[in-house]
C-alpha cells in the first residue's frame, strides 16, 4: 500500500524535527566548549571571583539564550553600581538570561556544583554554591558580605525555588543580611518569558519534579521565547534589619513583576 499524502508530510516534519533538534545539540555543545576555553583561556578558574571575569560569564549566557532560542529585551537600564543582586526564580534558564543582561556572580543550590559538565562550568566562572537550610548558609552570607566590601556583584534567588512565573514565592531573607553588613544597596531584577501567542510561555518554567534532562530536551525544541528582563530602583540597606529589608524586598518584587506582566503580556479582550 502506498503511503498517504498525509503520511509523506508526518514523516518530513519528523525528521525536519530531528534535524533541528541535532543541531541545536550540535550548537548546545559548541557553546559548552566555549565557555571551557574561556574558563582556561583567561584563567578564570585561577580567581573565579575576579570582577573582571563577569564580562566572560556575560559573553557566555548570551550564548546560551540563542542556542535556547531566548530573545533577552531589556527594559529600561541595567545598572552597573555595586549590589546585592535579587531576582524572581523560574528556570535554571533565569542564570543565562540574567547573566545576558547584567554583570553578575550567582548563588546557586549546591547540588548544582555536581551537575555533569555545567557543575564544573558554573564553578570556573565563579558560581557560590549553598546548601539550604543548613548553617552553611551562615559562611555563604559572610563570603558575600566581604566580595560586596570589594564591590563584588552577587545575585541570588531569594524564593529558593523555581515558579511558573505568575507570582512571587516567599522571600527567604537571610542572605539579604550580606547587603546590610556591607552597606551595600540591594538590586532587584525581574524576569517574565513570554511566547509568540503574548502569554506566559509554559515550556521555560523548571517546575512540576521534571528531570533536568528533559527540561533540556523540552527548551531545545520550544520555539522562541522572549524573556523579558526589568530592573527596579536599588533598595538601601541602610537602618534596614534583616526582617525589615526582606519585607520591603517581597513586596517591591510583587509589585515589580505585577509591573512588567502589565507591559509585555497580550491583554485579553
Amino acid at each position: 500500500m502506498n503511503p498517504t499524502v498525509q503520511d509523506q508530510t508526518s514523516d518530513i516534519r519528523g525528521l525536519t524535527k530531528f534535524f533541528l533538534y541535532t543541531r541545536k545539540i550540535g550548537a548546545l555543545l559548541a557553546a559548552i566548549s566555549n565557555g571551557f576555553y574561556l574558563v582556561f583561556r583567561h584563567g578564570l578558574y585561577k580567581n573565579p571571583n575576579n570582577p573582571s571575569n563577569t564580562r566572560y560569564v556575560q559573553y557566555f549566557c548570551r550564548q546560551l539564550c540563542q542556542v535556547f532560542n531566548i530573545k533577552v529585551q531589556v527594559h529600561g537600564e541595567i545598572p552597573r553600581e555595586p549590589a546585592l543582586w535579587v531576582s524572581n526564580h523560574i528556570s535554571w534558564l533565569d542564570i543565562a538570561v540574567l547573566g545576558s543582561g547584567a554583570r553578575v556572580f550567582f548563588l546557586a543550590k549546591a547540588e548544582i556544583e555536581n551537575w555533569p559538565v555545567f557543575g564544573k562550568l558554573a564553578k570556573g566562572g565563579g558560581t557560590l554554591f549553598i546548601k539550604r537550610g543548613s548553617g552553611d548558609s551562615v559562611r555563604i552570607r559572610e563570603q558575600i558580605t566581604d566580595f560586596l566590601k570589594q564591590d563584588i556583584p552577587v545575585l541570588f534567588f531569594p524564593e529558593a525555588t523555581t515558579s511558573d512565573g505568575r507570582f512571587i514565592k516567599k522571600v527567604h531573607g537571610r542572605i539579604l543580611g550580606a547587603a546590610i553588613e556591607a552597606n551595600r544597596p540591594v538590586q532587584i531584577c525581574l524576569i517574565c518569558y513570554v511566547n509568540q501567542q503574548g502569554e506566559l510561555d509554559l515550556v521555560a518554567p523548571y517546575v512540576n519534579d521534571l528531570s533536568f534532562a528533559a527540561h533540556v530536551k523540552k527548551v531545545l525544541e520550544m520555539p522562541e521565547v522572549t524573556a523579558h528582563l526589568m530592573a527596579l530602583p536599588a533598595i538601601s540597606s541602610e537602618g534596614h534589619t534583616v526582617d525589615s529589608l526582606t519585607r520591603v524586598v517581597q513586596e517591591k518584587m510583587q509589585e515589580g513583576l505585577h509591573e512588567l506582566q502589565s507591559q509585555v503580556l497580550k491583554k485579553p479582550r
